[in-house]
């Protein structure tokens, strides 16, 4: 997936004072003129001849919607609508940077393949949607500052270090891995829970675990009140989880303005996720962690101090976290290089196919 936050700027002025007002009074206004030709409607259809096979075409479209056209790209706008636009700007504390966002869904009949199994294809839509999710809560106000960098100044022009860097800001896909454990049957419901897995100088890597639906539960939620929690009944103990454990995909973004990258760290600390860098804090050659060259926006204020050391998280934690999962990410990192083993047919070829 690529996406941009750009536009979101002009739109998120207009949308609430204009946009959202004009839509509700065109609603009402058609609803209250057209209220008796929708019922008129409604009841030739559920009643009149050749309902059977009208009833049968709504559920399908029903059990299938997530497969429809269009679909993806309602799924993925709506992440971004819902947690920019429609839900209030998170105040997570760096604790909060690696706890995961949790999506449930279920296998649709379109995403049957020959095998009567979810195909792997059909992997990387939710994947998308996922990630989306992640990314528009919890870096929400990191994007919303980076879109307006010229004022903000966040990031610096490198050429000019006394002008902030011009142009759209953007998130863009870098590469996608999964690897597939055991299959999910149709009209199965899973859960996907994706989280940060680790970042370095130029990608973020989040890690998403495709889990059997209801298995497990977190110990607690960030904000609101999700749902139960694995201490609620205590039926959810400690166990094997990689038994619950259907899919697992790592994968990478990149941060622009313009043409210019920008350090993942900068957006993270851009959003409150990031404690504060103990005074004579050298960074491991390699970590990835900002270095002077590279200012952090953290939370510098006493409230968000004090938050941190309630919490009991800090930059050595979040540091030894990061390492963890750049375990893992590093060996992802370095498929970037199998572009250069392309060939080119050097030594001939199978034949040409068509793909249908």
């Amino acid at each position: 997936m690529a996406s941009s936050f750009g536009f979101m700027k002009p739109l998120s002025k207009i949308a609430k004072p204009v946009l959202l007002p004009a839509a509700t009074a065109s609603l009402a206004y058609g609803t209250y003129h057209g209220r008796q030709a929708v019922i008129d409607y409604l009841v030739r259809f559920f009643t009149g001849p050749g309902r059977t096979s009208r009833l049968i075409a709504v559920v399908l479209v029903l059990i299938n919607w997530k497969s429809l056209p269009l679909a993806w790209t309602v799924r993925v706008w709506n992440t971004m609508i819902q947690h920019i636009f429609v839900r209030k700007l998170h105040t997570h504390t760096p604790d909060k940077l690696f706890h995961p966002a949790i999506s449930s869904t279920h296998v649709s009949l379109l995403e049957v393949d020959y095998n009567l199994h979810k195909s792997n294809s059909t992997y990387f839509a939710d994947l998308d949607v996922s990630r989306s999710h992640l990314a528009s809560h919890l870096f929400a106000r990191g994007c919303r500052l980076l879109a307006d960098n010229e004022h903000t100044r966040l990031v610096m022009d490198p050429k000019h270090p006394d002008r902030p860097a011009k142009g759209r800001f953007g998130v863009m896909l870098g590469a996608v891995a999964c690897n597939f454990k055991r299959e999910i049957r149709p009209f199965a419901g899973y859960e996907m829970w994706t989280r940060v897995l680790s970042w370095d100088r130029k990608w973020l890597y989040m890690v998403t675990h495709f889990v059997e639906k209801g298995a497990v539960r977190p110990r607690s939620w960030a904000a609101e009140d999700f749902g139960l929690t694995a201490d609620a009944d205590g039926k959810h103990a400690e166990q094997d989880w990689e038994k619950k454990v259907y899919a697992s995909a790592v994968s990478k973004y990149v941060f622009k303005i313009g043409r210019l990258t920008v350090h993942p760290a900068v957006i993270i600390g851009a959003s409150g996720l990031l404690p504060e860098r103990p005074d004579g804090w050298v960074s491991p050659a390699g970590s990835g962690m900002a270095s002077p060259a590279e200012p952090v926006v953290g939370n510098t204020d006493g409230e968000a101090r004090a938050e941190q050391q309630a919490s009991g998280w800090d930059w050595v934690k979040t540091e030894a976290e990061r390492a963890k999962g750049h375990a893992y990410a590093e060996h992802f990192a370095q498929l970037e290089d199998l572009h250069g083993a392309f060939c080119g047919g050097g030594q001939g070829a199978l034949g040409h196919f068509s793909l249908g």
